[in-house]
């Protein structure tokens, strides 16, 4: 798989008051590069909740903070490796920031794919086990 790569840009809001990204905000940034991978695929979450009911949620997540990403830094976020079965993805994202390369922090999750009207688990759509 060629990694899928989002671009962030670190704004005031993300910050403490030492212009250090807080530490809740990086689950944030991996999100929404998770969500943007999905939609490049052709999965849009909304649709796929009211269309097929499915949905998706993180069950575990591990991330390892490496370096502080600050005020104003662009960051790269990628994901790179996924591994898929019938309710389970496990997904491989690396945060680097831009000017210098440097590693700012990775994350493992396992995400599941759930009945979005009973939250109990769901087969994903075979369509998206190919996509992805």
């Amino acid at each position: 798989m060629n990694p899928f790569v989002w671009k962030v840009r670190v704004y005031w809001e993300d910050t403490d008051a030492g212009g250090v990204v807080y530490h809740s905000r990086y689950v944030n940034f991996f999100e929404r590069a998770r969500t943007e991978w999905l939609r490049s695929l052709g999965v849009d979450q909304s649709e796929l909740a009211e269309q097929e009911n499915v949905l998706f949620a993180v069950r575990h997540m591990e991330i390892d903070f490496k370096q502080a990403a600050r005020l104003d830094d662009e960051l790269d976020i990628t994901v790179h490796s996924v591994e898929v079965g019938g309710v389970r993805m496990t997904i491989n994202q690396d945060m680097t920031r831009c000017s210098d390369g440097q590693a700012v922090a990775s994350a493992k999750l396992t995400a599941v794919s759930l009945k979005a009207d009973s939250f109990k688990p769901a087969r994903m759509p075979a369509w998206i086990r190919a996509a992805v």
